[in-house]
């Protein structure tokens, strides 16, 4: 496991000197080897969810929430689910479920298609409470999971954004950039419109060319700190730093939200859930941890259900 300070479970928002362009940098060691260590993943279904964990953690920095984004994939190739979500406060967690026979008929390095076949991306916003969620859904158009993510900002959000994605599950690194041309806030006709619109349109394309000048490696190399590597891409420009973010893994899942699940529950759905020893075992899915009901909790939940 890398302990390198330079290489932080952390996002790093900046921004490009002298332009609309605002960006991220995500890159996660520690947080990805724990997302990992629940369950034995594939090495292919390994990289998938290093890749949407940062992808995650890139998305929601983008919004202002108080509560959980939510990433999730539904389709029908080897990948049919996958879900990353993360608080607020940076915690995040995340799992896939994977069809093994059709994991082994696909290549090494599978696209999108390969992985997922058809299906949807979908980005909810939970604010808890009374607050209507947000969800944007998207088809899985795409060769990778940058490219689908590029699509929904580019169909749902008319953005412009670049992404950079990529994980390593044998080091247990993963990393991700991104940059946005922001809208601008005050559109107003004058003589020097047009010359906006050409330096903005150069400005981004710059951007873009530079950022793709970044290799997968240097992403994923613990010895080049966030801020050390934005200062090789952008030091013409200049870019400006603020404040990082630090990401934990941390499953929300307990006893107290499954009970109240299966207390909303009939009596005979209980009982046609219980197995041989008169026990409902509910197991979650993001940290693989077995939550055990028998029969007098059932009961004692149904009790306290029925008093409320």
């Amino acid at each position: 496991m890398i302990s390198n300070q330079n290489y932080r479970n952390e996002i790093l928002p900046f921004s490009i000197e002298g332009t609309r362009i605002r960006g991220r940098i995500v890159r996660l060691s520690n947080v990805y080897h724990d997302l990992l260590e629940t369950k034995q993943y594939p090495e292919i279904v390994a990289n998938f969810i290093g890749e949407l964990a940062t992808l995650t953690i890139l998305l929601a920095d983008t919004i202002k929430y108080d509560g959980i984004f939510i990433l999730q994939t539904q389709s029908d190739g080897p990948i049919n689910i996958s879900v990353a979500d993360i608080t607020h406060t940076g915690l995040i967690r995340g799992y896939a479920l994977y069809d093994k026979v059709k994991l082994d008929k696909i290549s090494a390095h599978p696209s999108v298609p390969e992985l997922l076949g058809s299906g949807r991306l979908a980005f909810t916003i939970d604010q808890g409470g009374s607050k209507e969620r947000y969800q944007g859904i998207v088809a899985l158009e795409g060769n990778t999971l940058t490219e689908c993510a590029q699509n929904y900002f580019r169909q749902s959000e008319q953005i412009e954004t670049a992404i950079m994605i990529t994980a390593d599950p044998i080091s247990k690194k993963a990393a991700a950039i991104l940059i946005q041309k922001m809208p601008e806030l005050n559109i107003s006709p004058s003589p020097d419109d047009y010359l906006d619109k050409e330096q903005n349109y150069e400005s981004w394309r710059n951007a873009v060319i530079l950022m793709s000048s970044i290799t997968k490696s240097e992403l994923l190399d613990h010895k080049i700190s966030s801020e050390e590597l934005l200062y090789r891409v952008y030091h013409n420009e200049g870019v400006r730093i603020f404040n990082r973010k630090p990401i934990k893994y941390q499953c929300r899942c307990s006893s107290e939200k499954l009970g109240a699940v299966l207390a909303s529950l009939s009596e005979k759905e209980l009982e046609e859930m219980l197995d041989e020893l008169g026990r409902v075992i509910a197991k979650c899915e993001f940290c693989n941890h077995d939550h055990i009901f028998d029969r007098k909790i059932l009961k004692k939940i149904r009790t306290l259900k029925e008093t409320l």
